[in-house]
């Protein structure tokens, strides 16, 4: 299969750094605090600060897992931060942000997967922004039923967790994850909390068939997960999978309206979206809907 490096015109985005932008940056340098933001080379990372929004990535900047999509480093992760909650929850509250996005690294040296870490930073967010929702993009914990049920206790406002790919593609793209025990998790969540919205995101173009991505669509739906983000998969270096494909525009499009036709309440699609990209307008739809 070939592989493609030039990016067409339509992932060619012009860098936007605001004042937004500014107050961000400074909080990432001045706390120690980290985001997926830069530590995935998001494409909207401009655009996103610039609005005063951001996704913070807690537990350090090291995984113990290594995707060959992910532009996060892997290796021995450093102890956990006791004080990273409330610097988190402090820097949620001074930005003034309505909505938080909160993911991390994958901790599968911790005996909880980090999941009390998650419950820590929910619960000081609620403490100190009352007003902010606080969306919680997780691992896939190992499949520990405790850990995700701590999670939820906590009392996060979406619950989202990324399927990344489909099931041919995990042992090259996902080694040491699980498609099946990624769709467990999911369901997990909606079993333990029926009441919070469930999210989860694939990309394109790593050399999956548009059936293939179809049919991912659909086991999310029978696991009711309520929102899907579908985006162009980019390679953050040439050591990373390789691009097989850019997909245009329009057929994001139309991948868009099949996948609402199964029943998601929301469907973000386009060449640059990301999980958290427009990820308050994604949870004011889903809330406008049941979530059963």
């Amino acid at each position: 299969m070939s592989t493609i490096t030039r990016k067409p015109d339509w992932l060619k985005v012009r860098f936007s750094a605001g004042p937004g932008y500014a107050r961000i940056d400074r909080y990432h340098r001045e706390e120690g605090l980290h985001s997926v933001c830069r530590s995935a080379a998001c494409p909207n990372q401009g655009e996103c600060w610039s609005r005063g929004t951001a996704t913070f990535m807690i537990m350090g900047d090291r995984c113990t897992r290594d995707c060959a999509f992910c532009n996060v480093g892997g290796g021995a992760p450093a102890p956990l931060d006791p004080d990273e909650p409330k610097k988190v929850a402090r820097a949620v509250a001074e930005l003034g942000l309505r909505h938080a996005v909160i993911t991390s690294v994958t901790r599968d040296d911790l005996p909880d997967d980090g999941a009390g870490h998650f419950a820590c930073l929910v619960e000081e967010i609620r403490r100190v922004a009352p007003d902010c929702r606080v969306e919680l993009l997780i691992p896939d914990l190992g499949g520990n039923r405790d850990s995700l049920k701590k999670i939820l206790d906590s009392g996060p406002d979406v619950l989202g967790h990324n399927m990344e790919t489909i099931p041919r593609l995990y042992p090259t793209v996902r080694p040491g994850a699980d498609y099946h025990r990624s769709l467990e998790l999911l369901a997990g969540a909606r079993t333990l909390a029926p009441g919070i919205p469930t999210k989860s995101g694939l990309m394109v173009g790593l050399g999956e068939s548009p059936k293939e991505t179809a049919a991912a669509w659909k086991n999310l739906r029978e696991v009711d997960c309520s929102i899907l983000t579908l985006g162009q998969y980019l390679a953050p270096t040439r050591n990373h999978h390789p691009v097989r494909r850019f997909v245009p525009p329009e057929e994001f499009e139309s991948m868009r309206r099949a996948a609402l036709d199964l029943g998601f309440i929301h469907v973000e699609a386009g060449p640059l979206v990301r999980s958290s990209y427009h990820a308050d307008q994604q949870f004011e739809e889903a809330h406008s809907c049941p979530t059963g």
